[in-house]
This record gives C-alpha cells, sequence and structure tokens, in this order.
C-alpha cells in the first residue's frame, strides 16, 4: 500500500511541474535587443547601414532633379540656335541644373570656334557631371561587399567567446549556455547580410539610373552637334 501511495504522490508531482513549466510564458526577446546581443561587432554594421541608406536616398534625389528638364528645352534650343538668338538659349540653359542643361550651354558659349572645339568643351563637362552622378557609389559598393565580411568576422569572434565560456565551465555544459553563445553569434551574420543586400540593391538600381542619364547625355548632345552642323547653323 505505502509503495503505491509514494507512486501516485510521485506522479502527481511530476504532473504538476510538468504543467507548471507548459504554462510558464516563455521569454521573448523583441527586435532591438536581438541586436543588441550580437556584440561589439553590430555597432560598424549600423554604421554602414545608416551609410548606405545615406547614400541611397542622396543619390536617388540628386538623379532625379538631375534627370529633370524643361518643357520643350531642346526644340527651343534648337529654334532659337537657328535663330542667332545666343544669349537665349544660354538663359534657357541656366534655368535648369541638370547635366545636359549644362552641356547644351558649354557647347552655345563656344559657337563661334571649330565644330571639334565645340565637341571636346562639351565632352569635357559630360564627364565632371558624370563623375559628379556617380559620386558615393563606390562607397556604396565598398558597403555591400564589406558589411557581409564583417558580420562573418562577428560571428567567428562570438563563436571564439562562446567556445572559451564552455571550455570554462565545470561539469556538464548546459544546453541553454551553448544555444545562447551560438545564437549570439549568428546575430551578426544575418545583420551583415541584410546590410550587404540593402546596399547591393541600392548601388545596382542608382547604376542602373545614372546610365540611363549618360544615355540622355549623350543623345542631346550628339543632337546639339548635329544641329551646329546644319547648313544655316555653319561654325
Amino acid at each position: 500500500m505505502l509503495p503505491m501511495l509514494l507512486l501516485q504522490i510521485s506522479t502527481t508531482t511530476t504532473e504538476q511541474v510538468m504543467t507548471d513549466v507548459a504554462t510558464e510564458p516563455a521569454a521573448s526577446i523583441n527586435l532591438l535587443e536581438l541586436l543588441f546581443k550580437g556584440g561589439w561587432m553590430m555597432l560598424p554594421l549600423a554604421l554602414l547601414l545608416v551609410g548606405a541608406i545615406y547614400i541611397i536616398l542622396e543619390r536617388w534625389f540628386t538623379l532625379k532633379n538631375a534627370s529633370k528638364l524643361p518643357k520643350d528645352f531642346n526644340e527651343t534650343i534648337r529654334a532659337l540656335v537657328a535663330e542667332g538668338e545666343v544669349q537665349q538659349a544660354l538663359m534657357v540653359c541656366q534655368q535648369s541644373d541638370s547635366p545636359v542643361a549644362k552641356m547644351i550651354e558649354k557647347g552655345i558659349s563656344r559657337i563661334g570656334s571649330s565644330l571639334k572645339n565645340i565637341e571636346a568643351s562639351i565632352e569635357n563637362v559630360g564627364k565632371i557631371e558624370i563623375y559628379r552622378l556617380e559620386k558615393n557609389l563606390s562607397v556604396l559598393a565598398t558597403i555591400s561587399g564589406a558589411a557581409p565580411m564583417m558580420g562573418f568576422l562577428g560571428t567567428v569572434t562570438g563563436m571564439i567567446s562562446a567556445f572559451i565560456a564552455i571550455a570554462q565551465e565545470e561539469g556538464s555544459v548546459s544546453p541553454k549556455l551553448l544555444s545562447s553563445g551560438i545564437y549570439e553569434a549568428m546575430i551578426t551574420t544575418a545583420f551583415g547580410l541584410l546590410v550587404g543586400l540593402i546596399a547591393y540593391l541600392g548601388y545596382n538600381f542608382l547604376v542602373a539610373k545614372v546610365q540611363k542619364l549618360i544615355q540622355s547625355m549623350e543623345y542631346n548632345a550628339i543632337d546639339f552637334i548635329d544641329l551646329l552642323q546644319e547648313p544655316q547653323n555653319k561654325v
């Protein structure tokens, strides 16, 4: 009778413990706390993320403004140059801050010199404007490659720290200690890959917009040179 009673009490106690464990709310970790658990490498990765977002937004607004031209810009310039209204054509170009307008303005200011000199002056302005359009894109490309590598570095250093802590632990190692060390080390890899992905997508998006603008610049430069080569506009 006594063994049966002890077995019943033990079974009841075990069931009660399991019920308490099951009903106990699991500890939750929000995203901010999770990021702080990534270690010291999260700071440079966060700086890279801020830098990448800043460059993407700044370049996007710059390229958006650079692509704007006054309405009927080409037709207006063609008509004014054909009529010999050089100063009026220059004023139209000065109303816009786009690379195309600056190139055409330079070409108009050289009217009267040889066609070769006009082409060279337009080309020089175009090179300067392309350099301005591509500003900081190389930095963005560097971030897209460096961020994942820094994330992996943070993971390696975190794993080293975790295994050092395990080696210093006396007796059996708890699964909680092992798993917490590993997941904290993996946070930097995930965050580094995220930063690299954002920078990579932003870089390719901006490069595509720059290439589109360069094509527009080349088209307008050729169109302006063709205008000067027309019989009534010989230079």
